[in-house]
């Protein structure tokens, strides 16, 4: 099995930089993903910037380069970090929204902890400017400056951040937050709070990413607490700061276990299969986000308890019956797959239907087709990446 996922992860990442990867106005040894195939000439230069998407190809470079590094992924990785700088105008933090800012300060803290990858020189610039757009009121992060809206989509991959930088602190409060204001009947994570004059409102839409999101900061931080415990050493407490330290990271495992339960139960078939309706866009990334960090949850989750064992074998569950449904259900265009943004049917081929102009790229804008968005194609790599983690961890 794990040879198997392996070798579709080498075809689905194939597949994203031929059809995608391209360097920035030509510029020699940058690289970027172009956000359409087949693109338009405005897709093809890049004249909108979809930067959280970039932040999001960048990670699934890392996730093959983790899978088995070469000195080419090595190349893709920090050609792409110098395209996304130069395409910002060499300032990664001149972005107003937090969400696509953490994503990318993830994203190149990934590739920073890679051998032979230089260290991108403005992340800590970045993670910097980040931390310090904490609301002076709530201690949480809004979706966008000057904005009254706190989200999970920003705060999640904030939180992340922090607990991996070691502000242990500021991912704490941030994801108590979200548990004290964002958890509904069911379980499942809402997408955010609303500042109103009247006083808050919930905006209560369940979308994939905000549970994978939460998933993955609750798992760092309940990690980092028990690396402080020393529970990573010699499995012995030796004081009583170590002991509540230990205490506290059960508070966040139950949260893992209880969102693992409700994502299985609300938003995937009976066969463990993710199925929510993301469509194109933005949305064509929620989904593998989530089996992302179900992924992370699989591998990392300690089990040394029955409850874990059982919510790590649930959360692999769910990343291998969706990888396999997206699989069967792919399109072939010279060998190499075409992912369907619904990972429970097959995946339409993204071309003109010969209506509109001349060329194919112009014809393409015409017909709206999720299959064309970069995010739907991204979202299929990293879950079938993180089929090979679960697969290789087994």
């Amino acid at each position: 099995m794990e040879e198997m996922w392996a070798h579709r992860a080498e075809l689905a990442e194939t597949a994203i930089n031929d059809r995608h990867a391209s360097r920035l106005w030509g510029i020699p040894g940058t690289n970027i993903a172009v956000v359409s195939w087949p693109p338009t000439t405005k897709e093809r230069l890049l004249v909108h910037w979809h930067y959280w998407w970039q932040a999001h190809y960048l990670d699934c470079l890392v996730d093959a380069a983790l899978r088995k590094s070469t000195k080419y992924r090595r190349q893709m990785i920090a050609r792409t970090q110098r395209g996304i700088a130069i395409r910002q105008l060499g300032k990664l933090k001149n972005n107003k929204y937090y969400d696509d800012k953490a994503w990318l300060a993830l994203a190149m803290d990934r590739a920073a902890k890679l051998k032979k990858v230089p260290r991108a020189k403005q992340l800590a610039t970045l993670q910097a400017n980040i931390a310090e757009g904490a609301d002076e009121v709530t201690g949480v992060f809004p979706w966008r400056v000057g904005e009254t809206f706190f989200n999970v989509p920003s705060n999640g991959p904030v939180a992340i951040m922090q607990a991996r930088r070691g502000e242990l602190e500021s991912a704490i409060h941030i994801v108590d937050w979200i548990y004290d204001h964002l958890v509904n009947d069911e379980g499942l994570i809402m997408d955010g709070q609303r500042m109103r004059m009247h006083g808050p409102e919930i905006v209560r839409d369940i979308h994939p990413y905000c549970q994978g999101v939460v998933l993955g900061a609750c798992l760092e931080i309940a990690l980092e607490l028990r690396r402080r415990a020393g529970m990573g050493a010699d499995e012995k407490i030796e004081s009583v700061q170590d002991a509540e330290r230990l205490d506290e990271s059960m508070r966040y495992i139950t949260r893992i276990r209880g969102l693992v339960h409700a994502v299985a139960t609300h938003l995937a078939t009976p066969a463990g299969v993710i199925d929510w309706d993301t469509g194109d866009g933005d949305g064509g990334l929620f989904k593998g986000i989530l089996a992302r960090y179900l992924a992370d949850v699989a591998v990392h989750l300690p089990d040394d308890s029955p409850a874990n064992r059982a919510t790590r074998k649930l959360a692999a569950r769910m990343v291998l019956a969706s990888a396999e449904s997206v699989w069967s259900h792919r399109l072939e265009v010279d060998g190499l797959p075409v992912f369907a943004t619904d990972w429970t049917s097959d995946a339409c081929l993204p071309h003109s239907y010969g209506l509109g102009p001349a060329t194919l790229g112009e014809k393409v804008g015409i017909i709206r087709i999720a299959e064309r968005d970069l995010s739907v194609q991204l979202s299929g790599w990293m879950l079938i990446e993180s089929a090979a983690r679960v697969a290789r961890d087994k």
